[in-house]
């Protein structure tokens, strides 16, 4: 082989990005669900045949699933190597959801399937597709007072769901006859392993073109440049320890707040992360899975620091303690469903916290934190047909050191959007009255947090349910630096009329609907950051120009008086 030249280097790891993101670009064109198709809930990623250490991950995927598609195609390999799984054979597709083998919550199901070369494999191609519905006792899957996992839905151990190419009937079966609207996920299983076929037509055109030895060194060499860059940036921050705390608002069955306590120690070019402290195990869905848990704090730092090329050898510098004895490090039988989609950006959350202490110029107040998980079950009659639909919403982002805050940015987890209210309003018996920036949401600060979102769906014909597990509505995303905390999440159901708000403010599950009724969500505004009496008057009379304050919300918010804010020259 050749000496790898730095041009081949750069070719070649451009190129391992395109094979994902081209698996990414394939899955959502081809799923059924407009939570994949249109919000893009939804990661492909290639992984090392020997361990399953992240090579490359689409630049499209979840966030989340970083450390948790690597953490289960481990224990995948592991599981074959020991004999509890059937070895593989060319054009085998395992299925896997099971959140204590490297998962989320159940909705998150995985896909793998060996690359081979030559009669060995070379490495494994693996995605992660939200399915809208995976049985258990509310549709959706957001049990918002689930007390043990089968309550949440149908889990998955690794199986082969492709045998050899082929579709096993009866695998899917089982899949089909335990959960809902079954003859809509054909569609999403196709897709999901469509995927996993073009990222293997498209690796192996380019291990033809440089060699499997070539690319195989590229990898090794493109996963030391990635730790020796985070070791850099580590390197830059003061040694000493960082503290900081994040809150849950409740568990959705005890409802007292969750405590999540985190120390990052810096030592030369190493932070270790210890959540000694963090609350005991919960009787709610509020758990965490060890996987998701790794992953968020993987997440967090790729958000500080989203220069460092993303593979395995970013995490190598990045010691993170087992949180064993607290929410953070859920065991069997405990439910989950709320551990990706809100634990896990309280766990970022506290990450932020903690580093913007030494890290003031790189880290952001808290965002909305938020992903607004929203389902809503039921039966159409004027299409004879039932169905389940997914809402994932977004919120506001911290203020940083250089600007305000984004509006109504994805959660911090990944990038899915809100899929249009059009698609939703023609695939589902819903009308959305409003959908709007919810002015006067964002935490004041000398940058303020952007605005959450504010909007309405109503019913129109047959009857459903609705389950919402949603967080950051009793403590708003935190401010830094003296800046202020943002605006809550609010929940409000109108049945008959009458308003409804959750005893667990945002988390509520198999509330009846009919015709009429209507669903009212205020996603959370982002944390402000800096004092804001510093805040320029100029950005605060723009503020309230635009209509995102008030005179009287700016007065008191950024102590600022009616003179200023009349006067444009001021």
């Amino acid at each position: 082989m050749a000496e790898l030249d730095p041009i081949t280097l750069t070719v070649i790891q451009a190129a391992l990005q395109q094979v994902c993101d081209e698996m990414d670009l394939a899955f959502s064109r081809a799923a059924f669900s407009p939570v994949i198709a249109e919000a893009n809930d939804r990661s492909d990623g290639i992984y090392a045949a020997d361990d399953g250490a992240l090579i490359a991950q689409g630049v499209g995927g979840l966030p989340v699933f970083v450390g948790v598609m690597e953490y289960s195609t481990r224990t995948l390999i592991e599981m074959i190597a020991d004999g509890r799984c059937l070895p593989p054979e060319p054009g085998d597709i395992y299925i896997v959801n099971d959140p204590y083998l490297g998962g989320t919550h159940l909705m998150d199901v995985r896909f793998a399937r060996p690359v081979w070369r030559d009669g060995k494999i070379f490495c494994w191609l693996s995605n992660t597709g939200h399915w809208p519905d995976i049985g258990g006792s509310v549709p959706g899957g957001f049990s918002a007072s689930a007390t043990a996992v089968e309550q949440e839905g149908l889990r998955l151990p690794p199986v082969k769901l492709f045998k050899r190419g082929e579709l096993d009937p009866e695998i899917h079966a089982i899949i089909a006859s335990n959960i809902r609207v079954a003859d809509q996920r054909i569609g999403d299983i196709k897709a999901q392993a469509a995927a996993l076929m073009v990222g293997e037509e498209r690796l192996c055109a380019l291990l033809d073109r440089y060699g499997d030895d070539t690319v195989l060194a590229a990898i090794a060499e493109l996963r030391r440049r990635a730790a020796e860059q985070m070791r850099a940036r580590i390197a830059d921050i003061a040694d000493g320890v960082y503290r900081a705390t994040a809150h849950v608002d409740s568990d959705g069955v005890v409802d007292r707040p969750l405590t999540i306590a985190l120390a990052v120690e810096k030592t030369g070019d190493r932070l270790v992360f210890d959540f000694a402290g963090s609350s005991p195990p919960c009787a709610g869905p509020m758990n965490s899975v060890l996987a998701t848990t790794l992953s968020s704090v993987y997440l967090a730092m790729r958000h500080i620091f989203p220069d460092v090329p993303l593979s395995a050898g970013a995490f190598e510098p990045l010691e993170i303690r087992r949180p064993e004895g607290t929410f953070l490090d859920a065991h069997y039988p405990r439910p989950v469903s709320g551990c990706a989609a809100e634990v896990s950006q309280r766990i970022a959350e506290a990450v932020f916290a903690a580093l913007v202490q030494a890290l003031p110029e790189h880290v952001t107040a808290a965002p909305a934190g938020s992903s607004g998980n929203f389902a809503l079950g039921g039966h159409d009659p004027a299409r004879g047909r039932d169905y389940v639909m997914y809402q994932i919403s977004g919120g506001g982002y911290g203020g940083n050191s250089d600007h305000d805050g984004l509006s109504n940015g994805c959660s911090t987890i990944g990038i899915s959007k809100s899929p249009p209210i059009e698609v939703m309003e023609q695939a589902y018996p819903i009308l959305y009255r409003h959908y709007a920036l919810r002015e006067g949401s964002g935490g004041a600060g000398r940058h303020r947090g952007g605005f959450g979102l504010a909007y309405e769906v109503e019913l129109l014909r047959g009857e459903a349910r609705a389950s919402f597990v949603m967080d950051h509505g009793r403590f708003g995303p935190q401010g830094v630096l003296g800046g202020a905390d943002g605006g809550v999440n609010t929940v409000t159901v109108w049945r008959d009329g009458i308003a409804h708000v959750p005893q667990h403010l945002s988390k509520e599950q198999d509330i009846a609907l009919k015709p009429g009724d209507r669903v009212s969500v205020g996603t959370p505004g982002g944390g402000g950051y800096g004092n804001p009496r510093e805040r320029h008057p100029a950005l605060v009379r723009r503020d309230v120009a635009l209509g995102y304050y008030t005179e009287a919300e700016a007065m008191e918010k950024f102590g600022v008086t009616a003179q200023l804010l009349a006067d444009d020259e001021a």
